[in-house]
């Protein structure tokens, strides 16, 4: 990138700069004038006469960005070789980065005069109003960029008065372009739909036809190298093409998105409540990780059940409140029991799929690769190299805005977590403009990987108890208040819950919703017999949850929900549950009544429009290190074997030619409609993991003794 300075004796110099090395700069945003009235790049490289009118707005540029303390300047007609094919094509692509990259952007707008003038024999002070709005810089294709692409837009008259900038100026842009306050406020532009931006071109005009379309590339987040000859139709024929790759890249990238496991999360946890995070803001090691320019790696690290998850969720939403809107926020929740989000892949696959639907220009870099390869990329074997691979060059990207990456629960990494542990050790230290939060359980591998990291600082929420347990009080009061309020609690029913909760809760935030979860369903005449029975610490409250279920008359149902759930490689529907077990298949057109069996598990699951989750990890951990014998009598290899039967005569029966009745080969997916109901609806889960089930059944091992069918066949 080449920039203009003047030398302290007035000289007009050009430097060349690599993008890595770009000091700050102010940039020029005008009209041109009549071919050969703007000074081009040859006319500097010949020093030809500077003090000329044709070097008015070189002068204006150069003094204001001096009066703004920055030493450099950059205007399109003298810093660009237009003779250059290739260069002019580099720059047009990267116009939309360089005005979005400068510290400041000058409009100076040649129409535009505060001059005083005579009226009849009077001298008045004209505005300049009238002329702002009819000015021609608002009728042009390229300076829609430039007024949306950078922070700071100021507008100067043809004197080189200041007046005024898009943010004072705001209600008067919106009148004359409709473009949303929000949007001259930063607002990002991925926020707007297509369409949206397509409209706040219209009516302006170009010089060639072409550069109405391209002059939309930074808007629209895509590249389109120019073809002048093409003509506009052809242009606009290829923008489109362009806007759709990138579509369809995002759409393939998505596996989930976090910020729906974000909000789920916190609707089963029954929602953030503020001053059950808020302590950290105020803690030494997080504002010593916050303020640090090289502290890049903050580690919250506690046992189960301590609030981790939550308070990485309360630093998400005060990160947002707190930043500028152009730093980006990405973050992902591990969470083993969902075998979409417990893998190193996925965890990389989230991040980008966040920072690049805040900051679209960050895409070519998966673009390079997605081209080739499509959707495969970001599932084959050899997904992590090239995911990690396209991470390094996001986070080497000189345009990559201030970014914090946020990864809950390292621990709840089932499949490649040494991989991906080394990768942030490593890579937390890649660039100072990015800061990096994991969390994790206090295992010592994890420990022992991060330890490997250059810049860190560690938060230990048992070193912070006492913060931890004044969190957990106000949590505590919260539950007390809302059981109180729903169940009409007599006063001393409200203290003797209180009490119980406080003596027993161990600073453990799910030990608390669990119990209060269960006095939800107990008549408050029954309150005091009940705190009694529950223990204090984690497993042996989901010991007597145990105990619990299987005295009641729905032991054996509620047993092969618990086992069948515990197995599963994803979370599933109801549906998908009822098509699975056996035992519930009875109950494929009473939904409400298998809603009710999961109701008596509702100590180890969850359910979230209508998905079945495990209430936490640590639910999960118990039931197969704590109570195997309880829940799986036979061992987890006859459950996985159960499943691999179930999901073959799932598929038996369901799968058949032209299942959506298309009648005729070659129907383009976007336009096939799913009927309803949809007879694929119970077959995605077995489609996918029947494999998975028939493999953790162990068939070696009970090949000779399986005497269903399918299964000795399917081994044979």
């Amino acid at each position: 990138m080449r920039l203009l300075e003047y030398s302290e004796s007035g000289k007009l110099n050009i430097h060349s700069f690599d993008d890595d090395a770009i000091p700050p700069y102010a940039i020029l945003s005008h009209t041109w004038g009549a071919d050969g009235a703007e000074v081009t790049l040859a006319d500097l490289v010949q020093g030809n006469n500077q003090a000329g009118p044709r070097y008015k707005k070189i002068r204006f540029c150069g003094h204001q960005a001096r009066r703004d303390s920055l030493q450099y300047f950059w205007i399109d007609t003298c810093c660009i070789d237009t003779t250059d094919k290739a260069e002019h094509s580099w720059a047009i692509r990267s116009m939309f980065r360089w005005y979005r990259s400068a510290a400041k952007c000058y409009v100076y707008l040649s129409d535009v005069s505060t001059k005083k003038r005579k009226a009849g024999s009077m001298l008045t002070e004209s505005s300049w109003e009238p002329a702002f709005r009819s000015s021609r810089w608002f009728t042009r294709g390229w300076t829609l960029q430039e007024l949306l692409a950078p922070t700071i837009v100021e507008f100067f008259s043809q004197e080189g008065e200041k007046l005024g900038d898009k943010i004072s100026l705001m209600l008067s842009i919106y009148k004359i372009t409709s473009i949303p306050p929000e949007v001259l406020n930063g607002a990002p532009l991925s926020q707007f739909s297509i369409n949206e931006r397509l409209r706040w071109a219209e009516g302006r005009i170009t010089k060639h036809d072409e550069d109405r379309a391209y002059s939309l590339q930074g808007i629209l987040d895509v590249e389109l190298a120019p073809m002048y000859g093409e003509g506009k139709a052809g242009a606009f024929d290829r923008l489109k093409r362009e806007i759709y790759r990138l579509e369809r890249c995002i759409q393939d990238m998505h596996n989930t998105d976090p910020r729906d496991d974000k909000r789920r999360i916190e609707e089963t946890k029954g929602g953030l409540l503020a001053d059950s995070y808020r302590w950290v803001l105020d803690n030494t090691t997080f504002q010593q990780w916050q303020q640090d320019l090289h502290g890049q790696l903050l580690w919250v690290k506690g046992d189960p059940g301590k609030g981790k998850t939550m308070l990485l969720c309360g630093i998400i939403d005060e990160l947002h409140s707190a930043l500028s809107k152009t730093a980006l926020v990405a973050y992902f929740f591990c969470q083993a029991t969902d075998s979409r989000i417990n893998s190193a892949t996925a965890v990389l696959r989230g991040l980008l799929y966040m920072l690049i639907i805040q900051q679209p220009s960050l895409a070519p870099h998966v673009r390079n690769k997605y081209d080739r390869a499509g959707k495969t990329l970001f599932e084959d074997a050899n997904a992590w190299v090239a995911l990690t691979e396209i991470f390094l060059d996001v986070l080497q990207d000189p345009s990559l805005s201030t970014t914090y990456l946020i990864i809950d629960a390292l621990d709840e990494c089932v499949t490649d977590r040494m991989k991906l542990l080394e990768f942030v050790a490593k890579q937390s230290s890649a660039s100072d403009r990015v800061k990096w939060v994991v969390s994790s359980r206090n295992w010592p591998e994890i420990e022992a990987q991060l330890e490997r990291a250059g810049h860190k600082v560690r938060l230990s929420l048992e070193l912070n108890a006492e913060s931890v347990a004044a969190a957990v009080e106000v949590f505590i009061q919260q539950k007390v208040d809302q059981l109180a309020q729903e169940k009409q609690y007599k006063a001393e029913t409200r203290h003797a819950v209180l009490q119980h909760l406080r003596s027993n809760a161990n600073d453990t935030f799910l030990w608390i919703a669990l119990v209060c979860q269960d006095l939800k369903t107990t008549p408050k005449w029954n309150v005091l017999k009940k705190l009694a029975s529950f223990p204090p610490g984690l497993n042996s409250l989901y010991k007597r949850m145990i105990n619990q279920i299987s005295e009641s008359d729905s032991a054996e149902i509620c047993r092969q929900v618990l086992a069948s759930t515990a197995v599963l490689y994803r979370p599933v529907t109801i549906s998908e549950l009822v098509a699975l077990v056996k035992q519930l298949e009875d109950l494929a057109d009473d939904l409400d009544s298998v809603r009710e069996i999961i109701g008596l598990c509702r100590s180890f699951l969850t359910l979230q429009e209508d998905t079945v989750y495990f209430v936490h990890q640590s639910a999960k951990d118990f039931l197969f290190a704590k109570a195997v014998n309880e829940v799986f009598p036979d061992g987890t290899e006859a459950v996985h074997r159960a499943m691999f039967s179930k999901s073959l005569a799932i598929l038996s029966g369901t799968l058949h030619r032209d299942m959506y009745s298309l009648e005729a080969p070659g129907f383009h997916i976007n336009n096939v409609k799913r009927p309803n109901p949809d007879p694929l609806s119970v077959s995605r889960y077995p489609c996918i993991y029947w494999i998975d089930h028939l493999h953790d059944s162990k068939p070696k091992s009970c090949a000779n003794s399986v005497s269903d069918p399918q299964v000795v066949g399917v081994v044979a």
